[in-house]
C-alpha cells in the first residue's frame, strides 16, 4: 500500500494516509464506525515536491499498515501554517465530500484573469487560513491579490476561498431577486452588497465573520482559488447538469 500526503482545510492540517482520496473522504466525513458525519474539503499534495518538509522518518514509522493488515487513516504531520509552508505548484486535484462521505474530485486549470465578469459584485467564503464570508467588489483573481500582497494593514501569506452564487443580487442588490439563494439573513446580505455598491472606496464587507464547516455546494458559483498575489490556482466547478453526469450520487447528494 502506498502513502498519500493530504492538506485538509477544516481543520487546517497536513495529514499522511494510506487511503487513496476517496476513501480518505469517506473515512474524515464519517469515521471508521460510521458514528459521525460532516463534510470534509481536502487537496491531495504531491509527496516528491515537499518531502524536504517532512521528516520521512517518522513518517515511515508511524504510517504504516495495522496489525490486521488495514492501512494506516492518518498520521498528523503539521496542524500550524500548513497553506502558507505548501508549495502551490505540489497542489494536485481538490476534494469535496458530502457528510456522508461521497466524494467529488475537481481538477485544477489555468484561471484566464481576462475572463472574470466587470462591473457585478461577488460574494466569497474563504476557506484557509481564516474563514470569514465576505462580500466585495473585486473579481476573484484582484480580491486575491488585493488579501495577500501587504498592500492592507490586513494581510495573508495564501488564501483558499470558494465563489458563491448571487444571481440578480450582483447586479442588482436591493431589487433582485434572491428566490434560489438558500443563505441566511438575507436581508443582512443585501444590505452588505448595497454598501459596497455605493461606497465607492469601499470595496470588501464581512457578511459572516465565521464559517460552520457546512459549505452549501449548490451554491457554487465559479469554483475555489487557492494563491498569492498574482500567483492563481483555479479549481472550477461544474454546472449542476453537467455535475449530474459526471458524478450522479455526490448530485443526488447535494
Amino acid at each position: 500500500m502506498g502513502k498519500y500526503i493530504y492538506l485538509t482545510c477544516n481543520p487546517e492540517a497536513l495529514v499522511a494516509s494510506m487511503l487513496p482520496p476517496e476513501a480518505f473522504g469517506l473515512y474524515l466525513s464519517t469515521g471508521t464506525k460510521k458514528r459521525n458525519k460532516g463534510q470534509a474539503i481536502f487537496f491531495e499534495v504531491d509527496a516528491g515536491m515537499i518531502s524536504n518538509l517532512i521528516d520521512q522518518e517518522r513518517l515511515n514509522k508511524r504510517c504504516v499498515a495495522k496489525e490486521d493488515g488495514s492501512p494506516k487513516s492518518s498520521v498528523y504531520l503539521s496542524v500550524y501554517k500548513v497553506l502558507e509552508m505548501i508549495p502551490l505548484s505540489s497542489l494536485k486535484s481538490l476534494y469535496l465530500t458530502t457528510d456522508h462521505g461521497i466524494v467529488l474530485e475537481l481538477n485544477r486549470s489555468g484561471y484566464d484573469k481576462a475572463g472574470e465578469p466587470k462591473n457585478e459584485l461577488h460574494l466569497y467564503q474563504e476557506l484557509c487560513p481564516v474563514t470569514p464570508m465576505v462580500a466585495s467588489s473585486l473579481a476573484p483573481s484582484v480580491f486575491m491579490k488585493k488579501l495577500t500582497d501587504g498592500s492592507t494593514p490586513i494581510t495573508l501569506p495564501k488564501l483558499f476561498f470558494v465563489e458563491l452564487k448571487l444571481g440578480e443580487l450582483a447586479v442588482n442588490p436591493l431589487k433582485g431577486s434572491g428566490e434560489n439563494l438558500p443563505y441566511p439573513n438575507m436581508s443582512h446580505l443585501r444590505d452588505c452588497l448595497e454598501i459596497i455598491r455605493g461606497e465607492y472606496e469601499k470595496q470588501m464587507k464581512t457578511v459572516h465573520r465565521f464559517f460552520t464547516g457546512e459549505l452549501l455546494y449548490r451554491t457554487i458559483a465559479s469554483g475555489f482559488y487557492v494563491g498569492a498575489k498574482e500567483d492563481v490556482v483555479f479549481y472550477p466547478y461544474p454546472r449542476m447538469k453537467d455535475l449530474e453526469k459526471m458524478n450522479y450520487n455526490f448530485f443526488r447528494a447535494i
